[in-house]
């Protein structure tokens, strides 16, 4: 129980991260200001709509539990692991019983009255609270088959397949492939990993190419000149118009042409072409720099860590992110197929930007027990 205990002394926080959190979120706020303005217009009669539903369902309770991670004492979260995962897989499958709201053919969400929120975001914070624990708890569950590998599988399988269900492809893949890395980052071996890597793979294709939709989109990616404005790549090719029309220094802000009757999904993984067209190369470089600033900081934290969980979990939050928007830019500018994953920070989507919020606020308190 001693590990559990706050210990009396303490560092200062990471002041430069928390400088990155605060860039990132306003200068998300302000994109999504400008990206859903003729859409909440056109749609609700208020420019602001998208803005203010994303302050009072994403940024205040965002702040709630950023202030919950940082004043928590994040030895507490290893003791709670297993039953916070418990009620995120509980909220999982309840999408499938008549609490679960369905949108765009997806059962993704939760409704309880006026309040919709989607527990695949919940995970994306549990899952990694409960690997770090796991991980850290044994060292052999970083070499051994039975004692770690085995049970590392099933648990990812068991989350990926409840999202796979759902449809949330995004979200399934995104966790795998962050439990991949995390896992690796804590010493297991490579002769363990590379076939589930392969096996994982393998069944990630399948499922795409037994579904329709799925596999129009990567079809869409592998011959971009068989599409036309109608088909599956209408909307890749309205994000690269979008892109290509911001030139060097960009259109400038609110100016976008596109967001309103041309680029779908402006305000969600489409954000970052109105960035592009806003902004233009200038804008899209300044805010990527910062965001692989923050990755760095990030890595430093984990580095600086003082014990296995404090690292892991670190390592765990700053891959998920990053890996996160590393694909909606690629995909949103061609490079990777379409997934529909949110931009970080910047697209709608309340209860992803409390989740992140929560992350950092856990990463901070890390910070302030780093090595000295």
């Amino acid at each position: 129980m001693k590990r559990l205990r706050t210990p009396k002394k303490t560092s200062s926080p990471d002041y430069v991260f928390i400088a990155f959190i605060f860039i990132l979120v306003i200068f998300g706020l302000v994109m999504l200001t400008s990206a859903s303005s003729d859409l909440g217009k056109t749609r609700f009669g208020d420019s602001y709509y998208y803005l203010t539903h994303q302050i009072i369902y994403g940024l205040v309770p965002g702040i709630i539990g950023f202030f919950a991670g940082l004043f928590i004492y994040y030895r507490r979260f290893e003791k709670w692991s297993m039953p916070i995962l418990a009620m995120s897989i509980l909220l999982l499958l309840l999408v499938f019983t008549p609490f679960g709201f369905s949108a765009k053919g997806s059962e993704r969400w939760l409704q309880i009255g006026s309040f919709t929120f989607q527990p695949g975001e919940l995970l994306k914070l549990s899952f990694f609270v409960y690997l770090a624990a796991w991980i850290s708890k044994k060292r052999e569950r970083n070499e051994s088959f039975s004692e770690g590998f085995f049970p590392f599988i099933m648990i990812t399988g068991l989350t990926m397949a409840i999202l796979f269900l759902q449809p949330s492809t995004s979200i399934a893949i995104l966790i795998f492939a962050t439990a991949f890395l995390t896992y690796f980052t804590a010493g297991a071996k490579l002769k363990f990993l590379l076939p589930v890597f392969a096996i994982a793979t393998i069944c990630i294709s399948l499922v795409i190419y037994f579904t329709p939709y799925r596999l129009q989109r990567v079809m869409t990616f592998l011959r971009p000149s068989a599409s036309n404005e109608l088909s599956s790549g209408y909307h890749i090719n309205q994000a690269l118009i979008a892109i290509g029309s911001g030139g060097l220094t960009g259109v400038g802000y609110g100016q976008s042409t596109t967001k309103l009757h041309y680029l779908p999904e402006p305000i969600g993984d489409s954000v970052f072409a109105v960035i592009g067209e806003e902004l233009g190369f200038i804008g899209v470089t300044s805010f990527m720099l910062i965001f692989l600033a923050f990755i760095w900081r990030g890595f430093r934290i984990a580095k600086e860590a003082p014990d296995s969980f404090g690292r892991l979990l670190v390592i765990g939050f700053i891959i998920l992110i990053g890996l996160q928007a590393f694909v909606n830019i690629a995909a949103i500018s061609g490079i990777l197929p379409l997934t529909g994953m949110p931009l970080p920070f910047v697209s709608y989507g309340g209860t992803a930007l409390t989740v992140l919020l929560t992350m950092c606020g856990i990463i901070i308190n890390i910070s302030r027990y780093r090595k000295t």
